[in-house]
């Protein structure tokens, strides 16, 4: 039913198929809450790109949420395959209409699996159980005198499968395909949705909601200012053979939309489940089909006694180069090849966060690798690795018993814990965007809940003992609470993430990442790879303007120069942990270093007396923040003991202000300051630079105090 376009399930193999709704109807027997959620049915004229996969990963996540909530929940997706374009597609790939079709549709299903949908039913307009319900809701609606016989004629778009008026197009073109309609004249069976009109509209009145967000309603509320006319609703057999014949005239087939539209009921009725989960239908489509959906559809279920949908809410499309992504246009983007690139739930996560649901979205591969890195290596990974690292070296790897929390402790605590509240409100507003940023904010709360206790000094001394073991007690908790909240967006990694804090088969649910302490005392972690390796952003950039175009970026693809952060168990040290583990100079991702030239280039001999006069001394970055002025360099504020210094240095391609917070350096100290870019620097921060261009910060094998001369 959805075409090749930009609306960004078989299932799993982590969960297999779901068949909650083949349990008998249990009046009184009810969970929180009950949740049933549609994908559009996706046209099966091409296989599956990013448009598809977005809806169906959005559908994913929410039913995921809901799931995680304790309610009810439903979730169904499936395929569109009857229609004139499906038996020209056939015709033109030389098969019978069930045999391309059974092709196609096995190619969602497949690509579903791959990205880890765990849908409840994937439903085929095929499928006798859904025709015989065709059926029987069209005698219906004709045995109320609803339908009629009479002729049409019109512009006919081939692709969209529907006629368009002369206002409706753009530049005489079909403003979906971009394509000019073809003039028809046929003899159908029509729809009387004119009867209807005033009922609709007074229907999207009274229920302001029905529709969201509040544009696209307003969008039906247009079409519904003027006659809206009757709706053809059937093709002479004899032309178009693949369909569904209607009950009471065997010699003409179901027009696609008023077939497809009622796979959302048929797949219940089928299921013997429409009374437990009718009544909180939640469709979820493109706004490219917002008139099918909202103008057809309502009506067609008024005509049938049927109760209309709780919700219908449209989102955007992923645009390139601010034109939608579609296989039509000659710019899909197939979702696989972004899961092998980047990781499932990375590309997840993308999805979910770059867009604004209801609103367009820009679509570039850096775009995605720079999400990663800021969000997913450098906050929730990193936080992680710091704690962990800090867990092994100073608590063997233990968690320990907390204290009496002090002021700052309270105000990170208090922080996670109003987080389910927040999440849960902007979720449920479909504001996914807000929800994903609530939770990150409070992660990186957590990175600068780090600097500012400086676990490192405290466990230099027996005194701060009890005081490290609350600092590392809050830090474990308030990663557990974060991986539950962002489980529906990343379930794989959340449940890795609980695993490296030793909890991963202790029991959750939405309620629990609103409760403190539940990780008991004493319970070893399993330090693991990091998360979320960091991506080359050079090494895509090259590999997107290859010629061949086939170079594949991966952080799981130690050949693609990825960078990835410190693992504990690698004998990495994460940043900000006080150790002076670098994240950009290390292999603890297996990235093999660049090999130097066999041959070095040295410059002149210098008398030690000169060497002496360099002043070496150990820092602790306090505060890193970007240059106003310029987009190279970082304004660092680090720690010399009993100084406070600022040092301006050109590391910004290469590391992340939240990845600096934290470390301990060596600085030149006796520099003298010069401005850069208006701001007065101190000092020089130390790196070595490998035969790439790629810098690693020089850092310590051992803790010591700042202000430590280096010699």
């Amino acid at each position: 039913m959805q075409d090749t376009v930009v609306d960004l399930g078989t299932q799993s193999a982590e969960s297999p198929s779901r068949t909650p709704a083949e349990a008998p109807e249990r009046p009184g027997q009810r969970a929180r809450g009950t949740y049933y959620a549609t994908t559009p049915i996706f046209y099966v004229n091409a296989a599956p790109h990013i448009g598809h996969a977005y809806t169906t990963i959005l559908v994913d996540v929410v039913t995921r949420y809901h799931r995680l909530k304790g309610d009810d929940t439903f979730f169904l997706t499936g395929t569109d395959e009857h229609g004139e374009k499906i038996q020209k597609a056939a015709e033109a790939a030389g098969e019978s209409p069930q045999a391309y079709t059974d092709q196609v549709s096995g190619e969602f299903r497949a690509t579903w699996d791959r990205l880890g949908i765990r849908y409840d039913d994937f439903i085929r307009t095929t499928e006798p159980r859904h025709k015989k319900i065709v059926q029987d809701v069209l005698q219906r609606v004709y045995d109320n005198g609803d339908i009629v016989f009479g002729e049409y004629a019109g512009l006919y778009c081939v692709k969209c499968e529907r006629y368009y008026t002369d206002k409706e197009l753009v530049d005489g073109k079909c403003p979906q395909h971009e394509i000019e309609p073809e003039y028809r004249t046929e003899a159908n069976y029509f729809f009387r949705m004119e009867k209807y009109r005033l009922w609709l509209r007074d229907l999207l009145t009274d229920q302001p909601d029905l529709i969201r967000p509040e544009r696209y309603r307003n969008e039906v509320l247009a079409m519904l200012r003027e006659p809206v006319g009757d709706l053809s609703i059937s093709r002479p057999r004899s032309r178009v053979p693949w369909g569904i014949p209607l009950p009471w005239d065997a010699e003409h087939v179901t027009y696609v939309w008023f077939d497809a539209l009622i796979n959302y009921y048929s797949a219940l009725e089928s299921r013997g489940t429409t009374a437990r989960f009718w009544p909180h239908v939640e469709h979820f489509i493109a706004k490219d089909i917002v008139k099918p959906h909202g103008l057809f559809w309502p009506i067609m279920l008024k005509a049938a006694g049927i109760p209309v949908f709780k919700h219908l809410n449209v989102h955007g499309y992923w645009l390139i180069d601010d034109r939608k992504i579609s296989k039509s246009l000659g710019n899909a983007v197939k979702p696989l090849d972004l899961l092998e690139k980047y990781g499932n739930d990375a590309f997840r996560y993308f999805l979910l966060r770059d867009m604004a649901f209801g609103l367009d979205s820009s679509f570039t591969e850096p775009a995605i690798a720079e999400r990663i890195n800021a969000d997913l290596a450098n906050d929730l990974g990193n936080l992680l690795n710091r704690t962990l690292g800090m867990l092994g070296r100073y608590r063997d790897g233990r968690v320990p018993r907390a204290g009496r929390p002090e002021p700052i402790d309270q105000e990170l605590i208090d922080a996670f814990l109003a987080l389910p509240g927040t999440f849960s409100q902007q979720f449920e507003a479909l504001q996914f965007d807000r929800a994903i940023e609530s939770v990150m904010e409070a992660v990186r709360k957590a990175n600068k809940y780090i600097a500012d206790t400086k676990p490192w000094e405290l466990a230099r001394s027996e005194a701060t003992a009890a005081r490290l073991d609350t600092v590392l007690n809050t830090l474990v908790e308030a990663l557990r609470c974060a991986s539950i909240l962002l489980e529906p967006i990343l379930p794989e990694k959340s449940r890795e993430l609980r695993k490296q804090l030793g909890v991963g088969d202790a029991p959750y649910d939405l309620g629990s990442a609103s409760e403190w302490g539940l990780v008991a005392p004493g319970t070893t972690t399993q330090p693991g790879d990091p998360l979320f390796p960091r991506i080359d952003l050079e090494e895509l950039a090259r590999a997107l303007t290859a010629p061949e175009a086939t170079a594949t970026v991966a952080a799981s693809t130690p050949a693609t120069g990825a960078t990835a952060a410190a693992s504990p168990a690698t004998g990495g040290s994460a940043a900000g942990d006080g150790t002076g583990g670098s994240t950009a100079g290390n292999a603890a991702g297996g990235v093999a270093a660049p090999t130097l030239a066999t041959e070095l280039t040295h410059k002149d001999e210098v008398e030690y007396a000169d060497f002496s006069k360099l002043e070496l001394r150990v820092v602790t970055v306090e505060k890193a923040e970007q240059h106003p002025n310029a987009d190279k360099l970082l304004v660092l504020t680090v720690s010399m003991g009993p100084e406070t210094r600022t040092i301006v240095s050109g590391i910004k391609a290469h590391y992340a202000p939240a990845d600096l917070v934290g470390k301990k350096l060596v600085a030149v100290a006796n520099l003298k300051p010069v401005k850069l870019r208006g701001i007065l620097s101190q000092g020089m921060i130390l790196s070595g630079e490998g035969p790439d261009g790629t810098l690693g910060l020089i850092t310590l094998e051992r803790d010591l105090p700042d202000g430590s001369e280096v010699r």
